[in-house]
C-alpha cells in the first residue's frame, strides 16, 4: 500500500488490519506519521476509539467525515477498535466513503472484533489495505527479514536466526529490541550473536507443533525448552498443553491400523480439511508402532492424574517428567540394540 507524501493526495481511507494488536498500533503509528509529515498533529489528527469497553460514538465521526478541514488543508479520522462498529454505523461511514470530502482521510484499525464486510469493501475501494499479518513458517522468515532490511542496524546472517527463533510468536517486540540494538551500538551497526544475546530477554511464544515435533523427533533438550517456552511467554495451563498433547497421540492412535497410507486418506479418516497435520500423524505413528503407542497413552493418563491431585508434584514438573519420557519413545528408533530398534542380523555359526 502507498502512503501520501507531503505533496501527494491521501486516499479517502486506509484499514490497518492484523491480528496482533501490537502490530496493528505500530503500522498505524506509521501511516499516521506518513499522513500528518509536518503538519500539526494536534490539529491535523483526531482520534476515536472505545475505551474501557465503550461504545464508539458513530456520530462524531461522522461529523469529522463531513467536516473540511479548519487551520490545515489535512484532517486523519482515527478510528480505534473498529470491529466495535456495528452493521447499521458501518453502513453509514461507507455512504460517506461514497462521496468523501476533500482532504480528509478515514483511518480504521482493526480490533474489538470484526469489522463489518460492507466497511471493509468501501475502504478497499477508496484506499488500501495494510495487513500485518506475520504468517507462519516462509512466510513468518520472509516478514522477518523484511524488518532487518529496513532495521537500524545490520543483523548478520547467524545473529538473525537467533533473533527469529527467540522471538517466537512474539514478533511485536522486534521494533523495540531493534530500537535498543542502535541506541547501545549506534545506527548501521554490526549484530552478531555476541551483541544481541544480552539484548534478547525472556523468550517468546511458540506455537505447540514445536513441542511436538521435538518430542516425536526424540530431542529431549529441544522439547524442554519448548514446553518452558509454552508454559512462560506462551501463558500455557499444564494441562492446556497436557490437552495439546492428548490431540498429538490420539491422532495417531486413529490412524493406527487405519490402512491410511497417503495424507488425504489419512485427512479423512480424523475428519480434517488439512493434509498436512494429518500426513505428520500419520508418518509419526508409523515411526513408534503400536505398542510405543500404547505406552504413550499410558503416561498421558498417568500425568493427567498427578495434574490433578495425585502426585502432589508442581504442575511444571509432572509435565518435564512426562515430556522426558515420551521424547525417550521418539528416540528409541535412533538407538541401536534398544525395544523397537532395528538390529543388525546375528552372526554366521562357525561350524
Amino acid at each position: 500500500m502507498v502512503i501520501a507524501r507531503a505533496s501527494e493526495e491521501a486516499k479517502p481511507a486506509y484499514l490497518v488490519c492484523g491480528d496482533d494488536s501490537s502490530l496493528v498500533g505500530q503500522a498505524v503509528h506509521d501511516l499516521l506519521a506518513a499522513l500528518v509529515v509536518e503538519r500539526d498533529p494536534a490539529v491535523t489528527v483526531e482520534e476515536h476509539g472505545a475505551l474501557g469497553g465503550e461504545e464508539l460514538e458513530v456520530g462524531l465521526v461522522l461529523d469529522a467525515l463531513t467536516t473540511p478541514p479548519l487551520l490545515t488543508d489535512r484532517r486523519v479520522v482515527v478510528v480505534r477498535e473498529a470491529g466495535r462498529l456495528s452493521s447499521s454505523d458501518a453502513a453509514r461511514i461507507v455512504a460517506c466513503l461514497a462521496e468523501p470530502v476533500p482532504g480528509v482521510v478515514l483511518v480504521l484499525a482493526a480490533g474489538g472484533g470484526t469489522i463489518p464486510a460492507a466497511l471493509v469493501k468501501a475502504a478497499q475501494g477508496a484506499g488500501g489495505v495494510l495487513d500485518t499479518a506475520v504468517g507462519t513458517g516462509r512466510a513468518r522468515t520472509q516478514w522477518l527479514a523484511e524488518q532487518l532490511r529496513g532495521a537500524p542496524v545490520r543483523i548478520d546472517a547467524r545473529a538473525a536466526g537467533l533473533l527469529g527463533e527467540h522471538l517466537g510468536g512474539d514478533v511485536s517486540r522486534l521494533r523495540g529490541l531493534l530500537g535498543t540494538l542502535a541506541s547501545a551500538y549506534g545506527e548501521g551497526a554490526a549484530i552478531d550473536e555476541a551483541r544481541l544475546e544480552p539484548f534478547l530477554g525472556e523468550a517468546g511464544a511458540i506455537a505447540p507443533w514445536v513441542l511436538t515435533d521435538a518430542i516425536a523427533e526424540g530431542d529431549t533438550q529441544g522439547a524442554l525448552r519448548a514446553l518452558e517456552r509454552l508454559l512462560g511467554a506462551g501463558g500455557f495451563h499444564p494441562l492446556a498443553v497436557l490437552a495439546v498433547l492428548h490431540r498429538h497421540y490420539q491422532a495417531m492412535m486413529l490412524l493406527d491400523g487405519s490402512g491410511a497410507t497417503t495424507g488425504e486418506q489419512a485427512a479423512a479418516q480424523l475428519g480434517s480439511q488439512s493434509t498436512f497435520p494429518a500426513r505428520k500423524a500419520l508418518d509419526q505413528g508409523r515411526r513408534l508402532g503400536s505398542a510405543r503407542l500404547g505406552r504413550a497413552v499410558t503416561l498421558l493418563a498417568q500425568a493427567d492424574l498427578d495434574l490433578r491431585g495425585r502426585s502432589g508434584l508442581p504442575g511444571t514438573t509432572v509435565l518435564e517428567v512426562l515430556v522426558g519420557r515420551l521424547s525417550r519413545l521418539g528416540s528409541v528408533r535412533h538407538a541401536p540394540g534398544r525395544a523397537g530398534a532395528s538390529r543388525p542380523p546375528p552372526p554366521p555359526r562357525r561350524r
